[in-house]
């Protein structure tokens, strides 16, 4: 599988989506049935900031698009960050300030550098341990169970890391096992970009 190929196609189909969401113009008008179908739809937040991984980020928010969920991107701040290993970006819609717990159905931590610069902001902390401690699915890939460690939630709980993560999460109380993907109670974790597909799946199939 060409990955790279593969990751700027749904890039490219993620950027196209988000624009278009923001364009101004006026929502068409929707039946009572329409309107319903859409509260309906699961709500997932990705929490993620400057230094971004690309496919950790734009693969799980397509899988789930395309399976009919309503995907945010939430930060510090509204605005457009870059990927570390790609020219790709990613927009930030919302605030942590201006979101609660209670806007989503789950969480998605993707990884790369974001995650180390992410643990340094408190009130970013305190959302991902709030989400986490409401038993709503959390969902952590590579680097971004740092958050995690920062919120003092992992000890007791058993899950996988990009494996430069493993001693930290130890330290933290953690049962560091290295597998594709690791589901303990609402969190779920997977290690790197090859585990995405299974990482995918485990989220999609909690918010069913």
């Amino acid at each position: 599988m060409n990955y790279k190929l593969l990751i700027s196609s749904l890039a490219a189909v993620m950027v196209a989506f988000i624009t278009s969401c923001g364009t101004g113009s006026a929502p068409p008008q929707q039946d009572e049935a329409t309107t319903k179908k859409s509260n309906d739809m699961p709500k997932v937040a990705v929490l993620t900031g400057e230094g971004f991984h690309d496919g950790e980020a734009y693969m799980p928010m397509s899988y789930l698009y395309n399976r009919g969920a309503k995907v945010t991107v939430i930060g510090p701040e509204p605005a457009e960050v870059n990927a570390y290993n790609s020219d790709f970006t990613i927009v930030i819609e919302k605030s942590v300030n201006d979101v609660s717990v209670d806007d989503f159905d789950a969480l998605i931590l993707p990884g790369g550098e974001a995650p180390s610069m992410l643990r340094d902001n408190p009130v970013v902390v305190e959302f991902a341990k709030d989400f986490y401690q409401s038993g709503k699915p959390v969902a952590a890939i590579c680097h971004g169970p740092q958050i995690l460690i920062t919120a003092g939630v992992m000890e007791g709980v058993t899950c996988t890391a990009f494996e430069g993560v493993k001693e930290e999460l130890e330290e933290a109380g953690a049962n560091y096992v290295d597998e594709s993907v690791v589901i303990d109670q609402n969190l779920i974790t997977s290690r790197i970009p090859t585990d995405l597909n299974d990482f995918s799946s485990a989220i999609y199939q909690a918010i069913r």
